[in-house]
């Protein structure tokens, strides 16, 4: 809420936020509800410009949809009437039509590749016959239609447009073209037709979870791909400060101090782990060197960047399927901005108040405060639903959450403190 002594400043500032997947979002949410309580001038609906990439693209929409920070907190948490409940669930769906399209294909494909060795018999025939078979896998395990069915809903109530054209404010969703590997800003001239819901499908098409989107003829996959925050675009069109949240950080289990990570070593946990792990570090990578580039290019202009830290497991170790486990990541986010906002105060102040915004630290500094009484929602971190209420695949979330918990246990505590335990 804005004070009377500081006038609104949004046309100033511009908001990217990065991908993640559901629990990049959920942490996207709760670090903007953070910041738009400790700033004073800035409204988060009333921005020039906003940027997003894959899940970011989904917030980034949410907010030039005038969707509030506080509405977008309780999504995740309540069904609110006329809204519709943020369920990652829906990001999860087996790509079922497109599993069959491609066991159609594979008797074919193997009668084929069976002939040319039963013909040739050399070496480089068996490699050409398993490139052949490698044509019938699927181009993605889970079906992205759903996620594009639920933004169209969302975007098509009263006061909301799923049309980049009739927005009051640019947005821009960022994905990659899949057969040139060029990034495409969807909401630019030429790509302004191309519904909302449809372009952050494109955008966060990660390859090998979901088929790429065809529009216009054409392949879309996930923005990622060539850049990770892309503030350039918000910088690109005037704005003084951008925002930035990014999600994805590689996480550091080596110097986890007592037994506070779930595995010293990451190869324990198999290979979707790894494969995260890495992708994160390439990700991360980049994107650190994308922003140091922009202070030279946009000399006077600014970016203030918010992520995790690589010792923050609740982002890496996170079952989003669990309600739970979703209210904590969200409150997780809200508090650890909120420490970050009062540990940076000294830097992060005087930029902001170069364009007409106050940080407020009595805010950061009240401890009363949390995320869900901030919303209008009654509910302490040890609860397991605000609203009182969990879905049957809520409630398998957190069965599965205590079973981990349990077997997890041995591995995590000393044998000689599990001996001294008492009886229960």
């Amino acid at each position: 809420m804005l004070t009377t002594a500081v006038r609104d400043n949004s046309a100033r500032v511009g908001l990217a936020l990065a991908g993640g997947g559901p629990e990049g979002a959920i942490y996207e949410i709760g670090v903007l509800r953070a910041i738009d309580e400790a700033l004073d001038g800035i409204d988060f609906n009333r921005l020039p410009v906003y940027v997003g990439v894959s899940a970011g693209a989904f917030v980034a929409a949410n907010l030039a949809n005038q969707i509030t920070t506080a509405q977008n907190v309780r999504a995740i948490v309540k069904k609110e009437p006329g809204e519709h409940p943020f369920v990652p669930q829906t990001f999860f769906m087996p790509a079922v039509g497109e599993l069959l399209r491609r066991g159609a294909q594979t008797p074919s494909f193997l009668l084929d590749a069976l002939w040319d060795l039963i013909r040739t018999r050399e070496a480089t025939s068996l490699y050409d016959s398993a490139m052949r078979l490698s044509r019938v896998l699927p181009l993605g395990l889970f079906d992205n239609d759903p996620i594009r069915e639920y933004l169209q809903t969302i975007y098509s109530m009263k006061g909301r447009s799923n049309d980049f054209r009739t927005l009051k404010a640019k947005l821009f969703i960022v994905a990659t073209e899949l057969d040139s590997g060029r990034a495409v800003r969807f909401g630019e001239k030429g790509l302004d037709r191309v519904p909302i819901s449809q372009a952050i499908q494109a955008s966060s098409a990660l390859p090998g979870l979901y088929p790429p989107v065809v529009i216009d003829g054409r392949h879309y996959v996930d923005g990622v791909l060539i850049k990770t925050v892309h503030a350039s675009v918000a910088l690109e069109h005037g704005a003084g400060l951008v925002i930035c949240v990014n999600p994805i950080v590689p996480v550091d289990t080596l110097h986890a101090p007592g037994d506070d990570s779930p595995a010293r070593r990451l190869t324990e946990l198999g290979l979707p782990t790894v494969l995260s792990q890495t992708f994160r570090t390439l990700i991360h990578s980049r994107m650190r060197v994308g922003m140091a580039a922009y202070a030279p290019r946009y000399p006077k202009q600014r970016t203030v960047l918010f992520e995790p830290q690589p010792d923050d497991y609740r982002m890496f170790f996170t079952n989003i399927f669990s309600f739970g486990s979703r209210k904590e990541l969200a409150e997780y986010a809200y508090n650890a901005t909120r420490r970050d906002l009062l540990r940076r105060y000294d830097e992060l102040a005087p930029v902001f108040r170069r364009h007409g915004i106050v940080l407020r630290r009595d805010v950061l500094l009240d401890r009363s405060r949390n995320l869900w009484t901030g919303v209008g929602l009654i509910g302490g971190s040890r609860r397991d639903s605000v609203d009182g209420e969990m879905s049957a695949a809520d409630r398998l979330g957190k069965a599965l959450d205590a079973l981990d918990a349990r077997i997890a246990a041995p591995a995590r505590r000393p044998r000689r403190v599990r001996a001294a335990a008492p009886a229960r």
